[in-house]
């Protein structure tokens, strides 16, 4: 051993003291018995912090994460809203601003659903659960009743049992009503509550950009302060404003759901909703007090073609025109059911601006037909044919029919497939004659603050369209004599 060393700690710490170098000691050893307490507490808590971790990291693995729209700030939302091929429309809940879920999958019924399970328009009874859904636009307004004796519908048919596994595979039943295979791939539409909650979204939302777009000259296409876009409908005139409201209130009590929901406005550039606007709304000439139609604005559109068998002189869809079909083309299969229902639309309406626009245009434009459809898109994502502006229905139309009115019948005339639910809608409004009642109601039940503003649907129209709706009728009865037994 070194003399003059005293060991006292590491090397690095080593120091001379008094002319000799020292090496401080480390420090005493815990007594023995301290020693196996440390251990066994140290054991322990690893034991513990194990358990722990294996007991809770299945459980956070398994719980959903939260959905985009509630964790994401309302700019990422925004965002991936437009990025995203669906309208990113928004809701406001209950004076919450920036909480949007989507308000609209798309989805088609799951193919599973028999017709018992679904309402008509082809969505499900989820889809009708707002505290504030009256009777007179909704499903309940037409449904089956009990009128003595064996149940019968409304309008005095037989009530129908649920299908069995072969009819629900089959194309067609009864011979001229789409099957239930063909029911279950149409998609939804736009359901009830989305068209509530468009209209409370419309009312509690500033207008913070207008610009050009959306078909005539002086629509204009809105931004919201969240960022939800709506084409907006002003006219000098008030009969296209009707035309086009009353046609989306008629699409509703016909349970079509490819009207893309709509609510009425006013222009007032000292409103809290337009006051951000004055200066656009000056520039786009929107007068003061005008009504106007908001409506919702739906991306990842692609043009719609007219059906090949509607095309020709000799247009038809007949049982036997649907039977020459691929029956794997479940999709083409159900485009064509929402012709089907789209022919009856515009016939009733008597709009002159779609597929009667082509078939007008035919004698300066052989090809016509081979054009996209007018006013009417597909929504690629999910197949559903959405019906657009629809200003000319229920008045303007009515008003030129004397021009129009034999394009009109030769497409009522070439239909002879329909869809059930449909075909019951018209046949109960024309046994209740009550159409025009249903409409004012709807009118002043969605906008009482407006009564003032824009006038009902006149008596005329009324007329016009019970006329309308016997046609239909007739339509479907006679195929039903020249195909069911046949």
């Amino acid at each position: 051993m070194v003399e003059g060393l005293v060991f006292r700690g590491r090397g690095d710490n080593m120091k001379v003291e008094g002319g000799a170098l020292s090496i401080p000691l480390p420090s005493p050893p815990l007594p023995q018995r301290a020693s196996r307490l440390v251990c066994l507490a140290a054991a322990l808590l690893a034991f513990l912090l194990g358990v722990a971790v294996g007991v809770t990291l299945p459980l956070v693995l398994a719980t959903p994460p939260l959905s985009a729209p509630l964790a994401l700030p309302l700019q990422q939302q925004q965002q991936q809203q437009q990025e995203s091929g669906v309208e990113g429309a928004s809701m406001v809940v209950e004076g919450v601003v920036g909480v949007t879920p989507p308000l609209h999958t798309w989805a088609p019924p799951s193919s599973d659903h028999t017709s018992s399970d679904h309402t008509p328009g082809g969505h499900t009874s989820s889809d009708h659960t707002s505290s504030d859904h009256t009777s007179s636009d909704h499903s309940t307004d037409l449904t089956s009743s009990n009128t003595g004796g064996a149940n019968q519908t409304a309008w005095g048919g037989p009530e129908r049992d649920a299908p069995d596994v072969e009819e629900a595979a089959a194309l067609l039943v009864d011979e001229v009503y789409w099957g239930a295979a063909v029911e279950a791939a149409i998609p939804r539409g736009f359901p009830d509550h989305e068209v509530d909650d468009w209209r409370k979204f419309t009312r509690r939302q500033a207008v913070v950009r207008l610009q050009e777009g959306c078909g005539r000259m002086q629509n204009r296409l809105l931004t919201f302060e969240n960022g939800t876009r709506s084409c907006c409908r002003y006219r000098q005139n008030y009969d296209q404003i009707q035309g086009e409201i009353f046609s989306f209130y008629l699409s509703r009590l016909l349970g079509l759901t490819n009207v893309p929901p709509s609510a009425l406005g006013v222009v007032r550039a000292g409103a809290w909703q337009w006051a951000g606007v004055g200066n656009q709304l000056a520039l786009a000439q929107w007068a003061e007090e005008r009504p106007v139609v908001m409506t919702r604005y739906v991306e990842g559109l692609t043009p719609a073609f007219i059906p090949s068998s509607l095309r020709s002189s000799r247009r038809r869809l007949h049982p036997l025109d649907v039977e020459e079909k691929d029956p794997r083309d479940m999709a083409g299969l159900a485009e064509l059911a929402q012709w089907s229902d789209l022919i009856i639309f515009d016939y009733l309406t008597a709009n002159l601006d779609r597929v009667v626009n082509n078939l007008y245009n035919m004698q300066w434009n052989p090809s016509m037909m081979e054009a996209p459809a007018h006013n009417l898109a597909r929504h690629e994502a999910s197949g559903l044919l959405v019906f657009l502006d629809n200003e000319s229905g229920l008045l303007h139309g009515y008003r030129l029919l004397d021009k129009y009115e034999a394009f009109h019948a030769s497409l009522l005339q070439a239909l002879c497939v329909f869809r059930r639910s449909t075909v019951d809608r018209v046949r109960q409004l024309v046994a209740r004659r009550d159409v025009g009642d249903r409409l004012r109601k709807m009118f002043g039940r969605h906008e009482p603050d407006l009564q003032e503003v824009l006038p009902p649907i006149p008596d005329k129209s009324i007329k016009i369209l019970n006329e309308r709706l016997n046609s239909v009728h007739k339509q479907v009865s006679k195929c039903e004599k020249m195909y069911i037994g046949s």
